[in-house]
């Protein structure tokens, strides 16, 4: 590895680059996170059960997971808007398919496997990836918090969005004009042309081979264990988008508040992000990470125990939104500091692989067990637990640059 450095001055905050990655991410983030409204209205049409439908999602959870490191290293070698570009081109394929199903195989082949990938190549490890080339170190955090706030506001809007469409076109015609929506990503994306490997990282971190790069980071005790927490995140996320309408149908509360639900969710995940790349920028981030898991542990016990009624779904939906990507900021900000820009992507991927493991299990689960048991109260519980088992590994995680001897001996 090189240890030259490059003298650059210092760069102001690039807006047009994140308001355009914001915007992006808000387009891709939305009609993934509207999948739980499709379930009910298609399985009605097509006779097929919640784990068929639970199993397709947790199929474009993993391949999101599965894709991102790959993305995000092809993104950090030839470029952000190539790969934006076919997020477009896999992402609208994928809702055409799931719109005009013929047999399973279209549900789980269009939004699984392609869906996931559309997401996998133009959210946030893409985005955030190429916000943190352009962005000094002081200004990182923040602009994690921005773009993770962009996928919340596009949860948010989508909501009623998709419950719209669906009331006024019918579920697969909604489909279809979402996958229309998917090809303006890569107009959005004209200013993103060219983030590759450049910005305001030390020469330091560009001079790693991917071996050495993958070496050092699977060598790293703090690397492992945020990426082993990053699994729950994604477990909890994933159940409750995918099963939280039908969950407020079984438990006899209007199906509005479900569209209610999921939109509150999706503002307030809007002033969590916000907060945590603030909070993140200014305090540690390994023990604000595990403060945001205990408290979704608390607030799931607490729905769970006391009276459900409207007011409980709102309250609940509040609270979850303020704790629901408030990970992602500081997750990918240690990243970043362990290890520097050059690869993020790939690093930061990984760890989003994990995240996705976690969002398969939670779909998955979530309509497996449902079958077997009618109720969703036995994945309800595993999250309260996973959710005080990432508390736990974030603890001793070291906020810090990964020990590179002999480049400090070479300086």
């Amino acid at each position: 590895m090189s240890t030259a450095t490059v003298s650059r001055s210092e760069p102001g905050f690039p807006w047009l680059i994140i308001a355009s990655g914001c915007l992006i991410t808000a387009l891709t983030f939305g009609p993934r996170s509207a999948m739980g409204f499709f379930q009910l209205p298609m399985l009605a049409d097509t006779g097929w059960s919640r784990a068929d439908f639970g199993l397709a999602m947790a199929i474009q959870n993993l391949m999101w997971g599965l894709g991102q490191p790959l993305f995000g290293a092809l993104a950090d070698k030839k470029g952000t808007w190539r790969v934006l570009a076919l997020s477009a081109i896999l992402y609208a394929t994928g809702l055409a398919m799931m719109a005009a199903p013929q047999s399973i195989w279209f549900l789980h082949a269009g939004g699984g496997v392609l869906v996931g990938l559309g997401v996998a190549s133009g959210s946030f490890g893409i985005i955030l990836a190429a916000f943190a080339r352009n962005v000094t170190a002081d200004q990182r955090s923040l602009a994690f918090g921005m773009g993770t706030a962009a996928g919340s506001a596009g949860m948010f809007l989508f909501a009623p969005i998709s419950q719209s469409l669906i009331d006024s076109f019918g579920w697969s015609d909604a489909l279809l004009v979402m996958s229309a929506m998917m090809l303006i990503v890569p107009v959005l994306a004209v200013p993103l042309r060219g983030n590759s490997s450049s910005g305001t990282q030390k020469q330091t971190d560009i001079d790693q081979s991917i071996a050495e790069a993958l070496r050092e980071a699977f060598g790293h005790q703090s690397y492992l264990l945020l990426t082993a927490g990053f699994f729950v995140c994604g477990f909890q996320v994933a159940f409750i988008t995918a099963h939280f309408p039908a969950y407020i149908g079984d438990i006899g509360i209007d199906a509005r508040y479900a569209v209610i639900g999921i939109a509150l969710i999706g503002f307030f995940n809007i002033i969590g992000s916000l907060a945590s790349g603030v909070i993140g920028q200014k305090y540690s981030k390994p023990i604000f990470l595990t403060l945001i898991y205990i408290g979704r542990s608390i607030a799931v016990t607490a729905f769970l125990l006391l009276p459900q009624s409207a007011t409980s779904v709102i309250i609940f939906s509040a609270v979850m939104g303020i704790l629901w990507l408030s990970t992602v900021p500081p997750t990918n900000a240690l990243v970043a500091i362990m290890f520097g820009t050059r690869y993020l992507g790939m690093l930061g991927g990984i760890v989003f692989l994990s995240h996705q493991i976690g969002s398969f299990l939670g779909v998955w689960l979530g309509g497996y067990l449902y079958d077997i048991f009618g109720t969703y109260d036995p994945v309800w519980w595993l999250g309260v637990a996973l959710g005080l088992f990432a508390a736990a590994v974030h603890w001793p995680i070291k906020e810090q640059p990964v020990p590179r001897p002999a480049l400090t001996a070479a300086e």
